[in-house]
């Protein structure tokens, strides 16, 4: 099955921001379009604003005036849901509301051909359960476009339980001819990102209500030292309080409140009290020319050790050895046999390890955790979490280390898993879960988070890098921190564990 052909008229009905810039897509691709929307003149004035979108484009030189003239021609408002007969496809962008898709599509199956795809780009709603109000369900996809549409490059195609194969390729290689990069998955709540994303801002959410650190040092830990373009709390501001709330309590109703799901009081009461981020001008934190800028803590300067002792494997974090070399910090060997958890013995004794799922607290020595960090070489900030028996000149010492290093360090409270690895963990946990129920491919999920949500790295392939068995025993001992279920490995894990371990 190929691509809907570009003399097939493509509809879209529902004229927002979505709306309008799937249209300019499928315009701008060559196919005339047809838009629609309930209420009188709005298709006309979308169609105006779409026009003056393909000026601008004209203007900074992406798009002809020969093209930017042709695409005008076949750009046409409707009056009518009849006026969308002998489209090939039509793509739904209205109100998410279960029973007003429904109708909607009930009605344009008395309009369209039989052969005429139809397309839905509901974020939050079941593609099965809108399908099935139909006489036809089997031509009937999920086409999820992310907003600007015309801007980013992803697309999930969803299959409904009874979306038919060859309506799915049609779909898929058309959002393909369109130059997208579309991905397939199953109808499951949240898709692949919506779904797979949910730790990024639990995992901080739930730091946060611990008061482990505050937003700024989260969002920088995950930023500098994570590697991720946008922390947490800057990124739902951004997106809105209520849409990003909205988002995690639909999933987890969805999962029948499943604990790995479930959503923040604090965020909810950031929503009742209105705080929605930029849109309202106050969020996790406030905006406007007046508004502070929040700082994350960062320790002021120590003196570096002239040298420290390195016990067993460092696993992941290996690289430090290298930087602590060319920082001119003696590095000795151990008399420990090699083993994992690997330690970075401090001269004054206290021991610095990777996070590993379990308290700070629980080890019998002074100990100071260290975040886990998506590259240590090009990381700029670290996160260290000290036990309780852990005194000041120990501290001092390693935060004077990873100084030594180049990096800015964040003090933050004990914390099972501390910021970055605790979040990675879940996220690899959640796409081999996705992966393992079928819910998508490992390489579409990977493409998903990176595209769909600029991740550095896509965490199936994060998990590869860490190995599914520590990270199925990082689960496990933080399931022993937090014994509701949140945290307990997936089976898809845990199989993946496995097979490693006997490879």
């Amino acid at each position: 099955m190929t691509a809907l052909e570009l003399s097939s008229a493509v509809a879209v009905v529902g004229t927002g921001t979505m709306g309008q810039g799937i249209a300019q897509v499928a315009l701008v691709a060559g196919h005339p379009v047809r838009l629609y929307d309930a209420a009188p003149g709005r298709a006309k004035d979308a169609a105006d604003a779409i026009g003056a979108r393909l000026d601008r484009l004209v203007e900074k030189g992406r798009l002809t005036a020969e093209d930017r003239a042709a695409a005008d021609a076949r750009l046409t408002p409707a009056e009518s849901l009849a006026e969308l007969a002998g489209c090939g496809l039509v793509v739904e962008a209205v109100l998410e509301q279960l029973d007003v898709k429904q109708r909607l599509f009930q009605d344009l199956e008395g309009v369209v051909a039989e052969d005429c795809l139809l397309a839905t780009n509901t974020s939050s709603l079941s593609v099965t359960a809108i399908a099935g109000a139909l006489r036809a369900p089997g031509r009937f996809v999920g086409l999820h476009f992310f907003n600007p549409a015309p801007l980013l490059p992803l697309v999930e195609v969803v299959s409904g339980f009874a979306t038919d194969e060859r309506a799915a390729t049609r779909a898929y290689e058309t959002a393909k001819a369109w130059g997208k990069t579309p991905v397939r998955c199953a109808d499951t709540p949240g898709f692949i990102v919506n779904r797979v994303a949910r730790p990024f801002y639990a995992e901080a959410l739930r730091l946060y209500e611990e008061r482990v650190a505050d937003p700024a040092t989260i969002d920088a830990v995950l930023r500098e030292c994570g590697g991720f373009k946008m922390g947490p709390f800057e990124l739902t501001d951004l997106i809105g309080q209520d849409v990003n709330e909205a988002v995690t309590r639909s999933v987890w109703e969805s999962f029948f409140q499943d604990p790995k799901f479930t959503p923040s009081l604090a965020q909810r009461r950031l929503v009742e009290s209105r705080r929605l981020g930029r849109k309202s001008g106050q969020g996790w934190y406030a905006y406007g020319d007046d508004a502070p800028r929040a700082e994350p803590h960062t320790a002021g300067p120590e003196r570096a050790p002239e040298s420290v002792t390195v016990h067993g494997d460092l696993f992941a974090a290996d690289g430090l050895l290298g930087l602590m070399r060319e920082a001119g910090i003696r590095v000795g060997p151990g008399k420990d046999t090699p083993s994992y958890p690997g330690s970075i013995e401090l001269p004054g004794g206290a021991r610095l390890e990777l996070a590993d799922g379990m308290s700070p607290d629980a080890a019998a020595e002074p100990t100071i955790h260290f975040d886990l960090a998506l590259d240590y070489r090009a990381a700029t900030r670290i996160a260290l979490a000290p036990s309780s028996r852990v005194g000041e000149p120990a501290l001092k010492e390693a935060i004077g280390l990873f100084q030594a290093l180049g990096k800015k360090v964040s003090v933050i409270g004990p914390a099972p898993g501390m910021i970055v690895a605790r979040t990675v963990w879940m996220l690899v946990d959640f796409a081999l879960d996705a992966v393992g129920r079928e819910v998508a491919g490992a390489e579409d999920v990977d493409t998903a988070m990176r595209l769909g949500v600029n991740y550095p790295l896509g965490p199936v392939e994060w998990g590869r890098r860490l190995t599914a068995y520590r990270v199925a025993e990082a689960l496990d001992l933080l399931h022993g921190e937090y014994p509701t279920g949140r945290y307990a490995p997936s089976q898809a894990l845990r199989r993946q564990a496995v097979r490693e371990e006997y490879s």
